[in-house]
């Protein structure tokens, strides 16, 4: 893995990334690169495989899925998965599953942060609702 120096340079080599064709300040093409490779192949189908996962990276490729729609949220997904195995395979390091709760969780805690945020900005203040459990 030494032949790149970063995960980003291993995903950007895979065609993982989305383009950056900008000229005068305008995007003119965002689209990933048509690199016919089995890896980036083997990286999108294992992503396209978490759709029904009960893991942190299921919940990550179906979260994008509904933000993006299907092919870009497999390249999304394929582009950390292949991020991951760069580290893994670099630093010797084992991949932990935190689950799809945990994921959950953690989007929510930046959900609420974000809220808090604005309404700090726009000089309000947000409080929990109390609701009765009965």
């Amino acid at each position: 893995m030494s032949r790149w120096p970063s995960a980003k340079h291993f995903a950007s080599w895979l065609g993982l990334c989305p383009g950056t064709k900008i000229s005068g300040g305008k995007v003119l093409n965002r689209k990933t690169k048509r690199l016919p490779g089995a890896a980036a192949t083997a990286f999108r189908l294992a992503a396209y495989s978490l759709t029904r996962s009960k893991s942190a990276l299921g919940a990550y490729y179906r979260r994008m899925r509904s933000k993006l729609g299907a092919p870009k949220a497999i390249t999304a997904t394929a582009h950390k998965l292949a991020r991951l195995v760069y580290s893994m395979l670099k630093h010797g390091s084992q991949y932990v599953d935190e689950g799809q709760e945990y994921f959950e969780q953690r989007y929510r805690e930046r959900v609420l942060k974000t809220l808090k945020q604005k309404a700090k900005d726009m000089g309000f203040t947000l409080t929990p609702v109390e609701t009765a459990v009965g």
